[in-house]
């Protein structure tokens, strides 16, 4: 759910003219019969409304089933959307935000233009029944980009120069989306990191010798270390491999420092 902004001058503040993009189009049948159900008891007035949403449309002359979204100009719409967007009013009340809305056109009052861009570029919505701040998916390709560039050439540096490297984009992307309220994509960006890192290593290692020996020393049996640095796969593979995940944790990484997104996040919503 993406979100399409302009901004106008009011006086001292900025008003952000936020409107959900496609919003009717998309709009979950099931999620939305969902909230209305723990709010209209009637199930005749709910059965009728289940029927409205899955109306055909009818296009030249040619009707087709309707899977999701509500019938745009309808009455009914902007009451359903009302209803679906009440958590989005509920978070940016709890934000302490000035706000005005209605259906999925919503007015929100900021001081300036950079206040307005800092709390909304880069994130969308989840779908969810109650619908949280998430980094867009579009965010998310531009920091994996970013970290490419950073680790090309790291294979003939050490770990710790390629953390040091690597970690001021981490802490700056991190502190930026701070706000976010999904850790999925966190979660998976750290794990992905890491075991970039663990492919820089193995990469190093270049012979057998090399990496059984490293292995052993990272704590692996020998008969595990000999059996990992003769497998003849390849580096990438073995950086996601139960030996080096083994070998090299989350806890070897912290001891080096590198940054840590999800717990950067979370660490500056404690603080905020």
């Amino acid at each position: 759910m993406k979100a399409a902004r302009q901004y106008v001058a009011q006086g001292r503040r900025v008003v952000v003219d936020m409107d959900l993009e496609k919003f009717f189009d998309r709009v979950n049948h099931d999620l939305l019969m969902h909230k209305l159900s723990q709010r209209v008891e009637d199930g005749r007035a709910l059965q009728l409304i289940r029927r409205y949403l899955g109306a055909g449309m009818m296009a030249e002359g040619i009707t087709s089933p309707r899977t999701e979204g509500t019938p745009q100009g309808g009455p009914l719409s902007p009451l359903l959307s009302n209803i679906l967007l009440t958590e989005l009013d509920r978070e940016l009340e709890r934000r302490g935000q000035g706000f005005c809305r209605y259906a999925d056109d919503c007015n929100i009052y900021v001081r300036s233009k950079a206040a307005g861009e800092r709390k909304f570029r880069g994130y969308s919505l989840t779908r969810h029944k109650a619908p949280r701040l998430r980094i867009a998916p579009p965010s998310l390709k531009r920091l994996e980009t970013r970290i490419r560039e950073v680790l090309k050439g790291a294979r003939g540096r050490s770990l710790s120069w390629t953390i040091t490297e690597l970690n001021p984009v981490l802490r700056g992307w991190a502190a930026y989306f701070k706000l976010t309220e999904a850790k999925r994509a966190l979660e998976e960006l750290d794990g992905w990191i890491r075991r970039k890192l663990r492919c820089i290593l193995w990469r190093q290692w270049k012979r057998p010798n090399t990496r059984a020996t490293n292995l052993m020393k990272a704590g692996l049996t020998a008969e595990q270390s000999w059996r990992s640095a003769t497998n003849q796969r390849g580096p990438w593979w073995n950086a996601g491999a139960s030996h080096m995940n083994a070998a090299f944790r989350k806890s070897f990484f912290d001891r080096l420092g590198l940054v840590s997104l999800l717990d950067t996040t979370r660490r500056l919503q404690r603080a905020s």
